[in-house]
């Protein structure tokens, strides 16, 4: 497969972008949420959204003129309403109202409501350990995961991520609190290729490994049961409940629904400021104590070493920038769709 230049496929997002009037600043906002998620080969969760994001702008689901703001606050939270813009531009402004409380009084939680599908919600626990603050993300969707004994969805598949400075690359885990995320069914299904049984929960309530199933036929199976379960609940109420913001059913699809309608996306920021509370250098000295005894755990058979949340991401992303990205066909796909939107050429390395 032919590597697409991280500049190329930069150049083409903003392009698209630009051409909705979108202002310039949300533009790019927007395009390194995308692009720097598929450095790090979470391609479910980078470009291959873009062309869903466009059909939102154009059709004024996403107003290009939206501006997030917060409601209300205190010294250490906020509630941001995100005006039903795009879920990256109010999910950066939420990170940094968190990031500033948190530099100023130790921690600070901020939750934004009424904004679109946010991506990967890594990408902005990433931006406060590149402040040298440790983070958990939370969003909420529409339901799609079914719970322990249920035969449809209940909830989203609702994200959790985390990020902790390490002095060095970054500890990083970002999730779905279902088995896996419902993109790579979709990616699965769309490559022709059979899924595991511990992936999806048919109408019976019973696993199927048929992918053209989901979402309309089939929920996504809680990671871990109960467990998953419990952990997708939790993120809807830090999300969703609390900012007063849209739950399970009144959250709507940005892929199916009319271009015309918002999506109502919710979300959450946690952020601890390490300097307030021990010292910088003790903190990366712990840290990389604990790294170094992971690393040198035992190891199965052909495994050189037990890895840290993030570091084979981080790996990828290196390689990315040196040699390209290597785009699976299936975002290939997508990206050529969004030429079609906004009415530019496709440029030659899609093709």
């Amino acid at each position: 497969m032919n590597r697409i230049a991280v500049t190329d496929l930069t150049d083409f997002v903003l392009k698209c972008l630009r051409s909705t009037g979108l202002t310039e600043s949300d533009c790019l906002v927007t395009c390194e949420a995308l692009v720097s998620t598929d450095t790090l080969g979470v391609f479910t969760h980078g470009t291959k959204l873009l062309v869903g994001y466009l059909k939102k702008l154009v059709g004024g689901g996403y107003p290009i003129s939206a501006v997030p703001r917060i409601e209300r606050e205190g010294p250490a939270w906020a509630i941001i309403d995100g005006s039903s813009g795009l879920g990256q531009t109010g999910s950066v402004f939420a990170m940094q109202t968190a990031i500033r409380k948190a530099k100023q009084f130790g921690v600070a939680f901020v939750s934004l409501r009424n904004t679109g599908h946010i991506g990967a919600a890594g990408h902005y626990a990433l931006l406060a350990a590149k402040e040298g603050c440790l983070a958990m993300v939370t969003g909420n969707d529409m339901p799609s995961v079914a719970a322990p004994g249920s035969t449809g969805a209940v909830l989203g598949s609702n994200p959790l991520a985390y990020a902790i400075p390490t002095g060095g690359d970054p500890v990083l885990l970002d999730m779905a609190t279902a088995a896996v995320a419902g993109g790579k069914v979709y990616a699965a299904h769309q490559r022709g290729e059979s899924i595991p049984a511990t992936w999806l929960i048919g109408p019976d309530g019973l696993p199927t490994t048929d992918g053209s199933l989901y979402p309309h036929g089939a929920a996504l199976a809680p990671m871990a049961g109960h467990k998953g379960y419990g952990l997708g609940l939790w993120c809807e109420v830090l999300s969703a409940l609390i900012p007063g913001g849209a739950m399970t059913w009144q959250v709507g699809s940005w892929i199916f629904d009319a271009p015309s309608k918002p999506s109502l996306h919710n979300a959450s920021f946690f952020v601890a400021d390490i300097d307030a509370m021990t010292d910088r250098a003790a903190f990366n000295s712990r840290m990389k104590s604990l790294i170094d005894e992971i690393h040198a755990a035992p190891t199965a058979d052909g495994v050189a070493s037990v890895l840290l949340p993030g570091e084979r991401e981080f790996q990828t992303a290196r390689d990315a920038v040196r040699n390209g990205i290597a785009l699976p066909e299936d975002v290939r796909i997508k990206l050529r769709e969004c030429a079609d939107v906004v009415s530019c050429l496709v440029p030659g390395f899609l093709n």
